[in-house]
C-alpha cells in the first residue's frame, strides 16, 4: 500500500508542472491559489460530509490546521510561483528537493528526533543526483541579486513545505486523519489567500478557456485533494523524512515529460544523476539491520 500511494504521488506531483505553467498569464499567482484551494477545500468537505467522515477537531487540532493551512496550501506555493520568476524552475526543483532534510533537522530541532544516517546519506545523493540532472540549467543562470532573492523564496518555500509534513505528523498522531485536516487546512489556507488578494487589491479575473479551467481543475483535484492525502497519509506511515523523499523523485517525472513536450536532451551527467537518485531512495527505504544482541563471556 505504502509503495502505491508513494508512486500516485510522485506520477501527479511530476506532471503538475505542466499545469502550473498553464496557469500562469492574466491571472495574479495568489489568486490562482485561492482558485486552486478554494475549489479542492470544496471538493474534500463536501465527500468528507456525503460520507458522514469529517473528523470534530478540537481547539488544539484547529490551530494546527490553520498553521498548516498557512504553511502547505499557501506561503509556500506564494514563495515558490514567485520564485520561478527569477530563477529557473530548474533551481526552484533542487532548492524544494532539500526538504527531506530540512524536516529531519526541524524534527531534530523541535523534537528530539534522532537523524538516521541512511535518511541523510540518500537525501544527499538524491540532491547530488539532481545536481547533475540540472547542471545545464545551474551552470548557464549567471548568479545576480535577483537569483539571491529567488533562491530566498525557493529556501522560504522549502522550510514553510517542511514545517507543513512536521504539522501534519502531529495531527495524525493525535488520531486526526488526512482527509480531514487537509479539508481544515485548504479552508484556512483559502481564507488567508482571500485576505492577501484583497489587501494587495489584487484584480479579480478569471481566464474562461480550457488551457487555464483544464489546469485549474487538474491541480485542484489530482495534485491538491488527491495528491496532498496520499503524501500525509504516507507522512503518517512512514514519518515526515521519508515520506518527503518524493520531493526529489518528482522533478525526475518532470523531466522525462520535459523530453517530450518541450525537447529536453538527456545526457551523461543527466543519466548519472537519475541513478544517484534511484540509489538515494533505495537508501533512505532501507531500514537498518538490528544489532545483534552479545553473547555471554565464557567463564
Amino acid at each position: 500500500m505504502n509503495l502505491f500511494l508513494y508512486l500516485l504521488t510522485v506520477l501527479i506531483w511530476g506532471t503538475t508542472w505542466i499545469a502550473i505553467k498553464m496557469q500562469m498569464g492574466p491571472v495574479a499567482i495568489p489568486l490562482s491559489i485561492f482558485y486552486r484551494f478554494a475549489l479542492a477545500a470544496l471538493v474534500l468537505f463536501a465527500i468528507l460530509l456525503l460520507s458522514r467522515r469529517l473528523q470534530s477537531l478540537g481547539k488544539r487540532g484547529q490551530l494546527i490546521c490553520l498553521a498548516q493551512g498557512l504553511c502547505l496550501f499557501c506561503l509556500n506555493f506564494i514563495c515558490f510561483y514567485s520564485a520561478s520568476q527569477w530563477i529557473p524552475s530548474g533551481l526552484v526543483a533542487v532548492v524544494f528537493s532539500t526538504s527531506t532534510l530540512w524536516i529531519a533537522m526541524l524534527a531534530r530541532l523541535f523534537f528530539g528526533q534522532r537523524i538516521a544516517p541512511n535518511v541523510l546519506a540518500g537525501g544527499a545523493l538524491g540532491l547530488l543526483g539532481l545536481g547533475l540532472l540540472f547542471w545545464p540549467e545551474l551552470a548557464d543562470h549567471a548568479a545576480s541579486r535577483e537569483t539571491f532573492y529567488g533562491l530566498g523564496l525557493a529556501l522560504l518555500g522549502t522550510l514553510c513545505f517542511s514545517a507543513g509534513n512536521l504539522l501534519s505528523s502531529l495531527q495524525q498522531k493525535a488520531g486526526l486523519r488526512p482527509l480531514s485536516t487537509n479539508a481544515w487546512g485548504m479552508l484556512y489556507g483559502t481564507l488567508i489567500l482571500l485576505g492577501w488578494c484583497v489587501v494587495r487589491d489584487v484584480p479579480w479575473v478569471f481566464e474562461w478557456n480550457a488551457r487555464y479551467v483544464g489546469s485549474l481543475l487538474y491541480l485542484a483535484i489530482p495534485g491538491s485533494v488527491i495528491a496532498f492525502t496520499t503524501y500525509l497519509t504516507l507522512v503518517g506511515r512512514m514519518g515526515p523524512e521519508r515520506a518527503a523523499y518524493c520531493t526529489v523523485l518528482f522533478p525526475v517525472v518532470a523531466l522525462n515529460i520535459s523530453a517530450f513536450a518541450e525537447g529536453y536532451q538527456w545526457t551523461l551527467p543527466a543519466l548519472a544523476g537519475l541513478g544517484l537518485v534511484m540509489l538515494g531512495n533505495v537508501l533512505v527505504f532501507r531500514k537498518p539491520k538490528p544489532l545483534a544482541p552479545m553473547e555471554p563471556a565464557k567463564a
